[in-house]
C-alpha cells in the first residue's frame, strides 16, 4: 500500500529528515494548531508529532491511521491507553539526548553551585573595580566534588547525569518512587530529599509523577540544596517553587521546562522578580537541542517508521 505520512510539526526539529525507503506520500507543516489537526490527518496512515495533542477524541475520527511516530521521548501528548486499546501503533525516540541533556543539567549545577550569575551581575555593577583586593567573596562557592546528587529517574538521561556527576566526584543517590519501599540500589524518596545537595529530575510525566515536588518536598530539602528539572514542567508545583526561591527554602533551581510550553498565559517562574534572582536559571526547553542530538533524533525517527512498515517492533510503546 501507499502510505501517507504527515509531519505536523516540522519546525520542532532543526535537522535533515531523510525520506523513508518505501513508497509513500509525504506532507509536512511547520506547525499545526488543534483546529487544523483533523483536516491535515484525515488521509494520513502515519503521523509524525512532537508536542501536539493526539487524544482519543481525535484519533477515533482517523480510522485509517496506523502509526503515531513521536519525534521525542516523552509521550504525554498522546493518549497511549486509547492507542493500545484500539490497536494503533505508537513509537518514540530513545537515547538520542543521553549526552546533551546531562551536559545541560551539569551546566546548571555548576553555575548555581559556583554562583556564576551572582558574580557576573556584580561585575556588571562594577564591584570588582571597586574591590579593595584582587577578588571578593560575597557569594559562597561550593564544589560539586563531595556533594550528594539525588537522581529521580534511572533511564538513559538519569544514568548520563550520574556518569558525569561521578566524574566530578559527586556521591549518587537513586530515589525510589514516592511512597514505595526502596528497592536494592535505591533510597526512599524522603531520604533523597533530606540528604541531597542537588536533586535532579529525569522521570516521565504521568499520573504518578505530576506534582511530584511540591511545597512539602521543597520544605524537606536542605536549605543549601538546589533543584534541577530537565524533565517535564508538571513534575514540580511551580507556584511552590517560586515561593521557595523567594523565601530561601532552598538555595537555587535550574529549570529547562515549564508546565505549559510555550507559556502563553504566564507562569509563576516567569515573574520578573524571579528571573532576576541570581540563584534561578530558566532555559526554554533546549537541553535536548544540540545539533548532534537533533540529527540523531531525526535519523531514529525514520528508522522507527521504516521498521513499522517492515512489520518490526522498534521503539514501540503501543
Amino acid at each position: 500500500m501507499m502510505h501517507k505520512i504527515v509531519f505536523v510539526e516540522r519546525d520542532s526539529i532543526r535537522a535533515d529528515v531523510r525520506r523513508p525507503a518505501f513508497a509513500h506520500d509525504w506532507a509536512e507543516y511547520p506547525m499545526t494548531t488543534p483546529e487544523q489537526m483533523f483536516e491535515r490527518l484525515q488521509d494520513a496512515t502515519i503521523v509524525i508529532a512532537n508536542k501536539v495533542q493526539l487524544r482519543g477524541e481525535l484519533l477515533a475520527r482517523l480510522p485509517q491511521l496506523q502509526l503515531i511516530a513521536e519525534a521525542a521521548t516523552g509521550t504525554d501528548n498522546i493518549d497511549v491507553a486509547w492507542c493500545r486499546e484500539h490497536g494503533l501503533a505508537v513509537c518514540n525516540i530513545r537515547g538520542y539526548a543521553k549526552q546533551t541533556v546531562p551536559e545541560h543539567a551539569l551546566m546548571m549545577m555548576l553555575a548555581l553551585r559556583r554562583q556564576l550569575l551572582a558574580y557576573r551581575a556584580d561585575l556588571q555593577a562594577g564591584k570588582w573595580q571597586q574591590a579593595p583586593m584582587f577578588c571578593f567573596f560575597d557569594h559562597p562557592i561550593r564544589d560539586l566534588d563531595g556533594a550528594t546528587l539525588g537522581l529521580i529517574g534511572r533511564g538513559s538521561l538519569g544514568e548520563g547525569v550520574a556518569r558525569l556527576a561521578q566524574a566530578f566526584g559527586m556521591r549518587i543517590l537513586w530515589g525510589e518512587r514516592k511512597g514505595a519501599p526502596p528497592r536494592h540500589g535505591y533510597v526512599a524518596f524522603e531520604t533523597l530529599l533530606a540528604e541531597a545537595d542537588v536533586v535532579s529530575l529525569h522521570c516521565p510525566l504521568n499520573g504518578a509523577t505530576r506534582g511530584l515536588i511540591g511545597e512539602a518536598e521543597l520544605s524537606a530539602m536542605k536549605r543549601g540544596a538546589i533543584l534541577i528539572n530537565t524533565g517535564r514542567g508538571g513534575l514540580v508545583d511551580e507556584a511552590a517553587l517560586a515561593r521557595a526561591l523567594k523565601q530561601g527554602w532552598i538555595a537555587g533551581a535550574g529549570f529547562d521546562v515549564l508546565s505549559q510550553e510555550p507559556p502563553r498565559s504566564g507562569n509563576p517562574l516567569l515573574e520578573p522578580e524571579l528571573l532576576a534572582l541570581p540563584n534561578f536559571i530558566l532555559t526554554p526547553h533546549v537541553a535536548w537541542a544540540s545539533a548532534g542530538a537533533m540529527q540523531t533524533l531525526a535519523d531514529q525517527l525514520i528508522d522507527n517508521i521504516e521498521a513499522f512498515v517492515r512489520g518490526e517492533r522498534l521503539n514501540r510503546i503501543a
